[in-house]
């Protein structure tokens, strides 16, 4: 009964064994193709996608666009483009070939952290040299990203000048223009607790329009904190508040 065991026992870590060697073999075989550049170029800029704003560890609404020029500023196609980041932020694909229009475009997930992510994307010249371009994106937390929810159905309409589908701005309409939550130069001088105040009374809680409406019946505390981190993860510049400029992951 020993050696008929023992038999059977040699059987299947024959098996095994020749099994996983071949799983290895496979393994290592597997080749990333990396496509080979036609042409090069002098300069690399954004077509669009950059400053976005998502939830941590989400994919960005808008892919990424990136342009390859000469020396002359014409769009140079079959130019090798490549992505890069802190670990955790995905790129698909994370390289490519510029198209006939000198465009490549990649969709961007961002990493698990809130916070500012710089995204880079370069090329190569006549002479090897990389040619690289910087784009920033953001990731807002849970608490930012509730923030962006109020901001979207109670502040928006007024304070962002730009219509679109689902929303026609009243910015033109209104006499005192309020100031787009991007605008890091104003907001980032004004505190927390006057903030909280003019959202909470309205505009003359601090001599301002009395246009901008108080929100204290309608958003919870709760609310308007989160309304507020919102508002200094956007600030362009960035707020001083929110921490790191750039998130590490």
């Amino acid at each position: 009964m020993n050696r008929r065991y023992h038999a059977v026992f040699s059987l299947v870590f024959t098996v095994l064994a020749a099994s996983l060697a071949t799983s290895c073999s496979r393994s290592a075989s597997v080749t990333v193709i990396v496509a080979k550049p036609t042409a090069f170029g002098a300069a690399i800029v954004e077509s669009s996608g950059g400053k976005q704003f998502a939830q941590t560890g989400s994919l960005l609404a808008q892919p990424v666009i990136v342009q390859v020029n000469d020396e002359r500023g014409t769009a140079v196609a079959g130019a090798l483009v490549e992505f890069a980041a802190v670990p955790g932020v995905t790129f698909d694909p994370p390289t490519a070939l510029t198209d006939s229009s000198g465009q490549v475009t990649t969709s961007v997930s961002l990493g698990g952290m809130a916070g500012r992510y710089q995204i880079v994307a370069f090329t190569t010249d006549k002479s090897h040299k990389k040619v690289e371009l910087k784009i920033e994106e953001i990731a807002l937390g849970y608490q930012q990203a509730l923030g962006r929810h109020l901001n979207d159905q109670y502040c928006e309409r007024c304070h962002n000048p730009e219509s679109t589908v689902e929303r026609v701005s009243n910015y033109d309409n209104l006499e005192v223009k309020p100031h787009p939550f991007t605008e890091g130069d104003t907001l980032n001088k004004i505190s927390d607790a006057d903030l909280t105040a003019i959202i909470t009374h309205g505009g003359p809680a601090l001599n301002k329009s009395a246009l901008m409406p108080a929100w204290g019946n309608t958003l919870s505390k709760s609310d308007i904190q989160a309304l507020i981190s919102y508002i200094r993860a956007i600030s362009d510049p960035p707020s001083r508040s929110v921490g790191p400029v750039y998130a590490k992951n």
